[in-house]
């Protein structure tokens, strides 16, 4: 295997290790040291395989460094995120542009289900890969009964 430039999420960084994840192949990169990497920030650089085996990985080069947040906002979804979620069955999620930088999904589930859905994008891998791909800075999700809203956001 040969060197690998491209974006990478830290997924997993303790001070002796850390686990990057290229967030446009899905490829994860375990390093065999940790070079002072966060949970959470997006790296854009280069890592290359370690010697002689070539299973643990040493980050050669970091072009730009950022920090991603996901928050949980007491802010109810919008008037046209509500708008959209009454077009749609429970289950489905539309996925709009954002003017600018970002995306805006809504989500339409079950009311029972609300809290735990926003749960489980608060928590979701998932929901950080695609901020990193978007090249988004903060995460934002919003919900009422029914309705959640993931606000990728500059």
């Amino acid at each position: 295997m040969s060197e690998r430039t491209g974006r990478f999420l830290v997924t997993h960084a303790d001070g002796d290790a850390a686990v990057l994840k290229d967030v446009d192949r899905g490829q994860v990169h375990t390093l065999a040291d940790d070079p002072g990497v966060e949970a959470g920030e997006v790296l854009e650089g280069t890592v290359v395989p370690e010697p002689p085996l070539e299973v643990t990985y040493r980050l050669e080069e970091v072009d730009s460094r950022r920090s991603l947040t996901v928050e949980e906002s007491p802010e109810p979804p919008t008037v046209h995120e509500r708008e959209i979620a009454d077009e749609q069955p429970p289950g489905e999620v539309t996925r709009v542009e954002r003017a600018g930088t970002g995306e805006l999904h809504v989500l339409t589930v079950p009311e029972g289900r609300t809290e735990r859905t926003v749960a489980d994008v608060l928590d979701d891998e998932a929901t950080l890969v695609r901020a990193a791909r978007l090249g988004v800075g903060r995460v934002e999700v919003r919900s009422d009964a029914g309705v959640v809203s993931v606000r990728y956001l500059p």
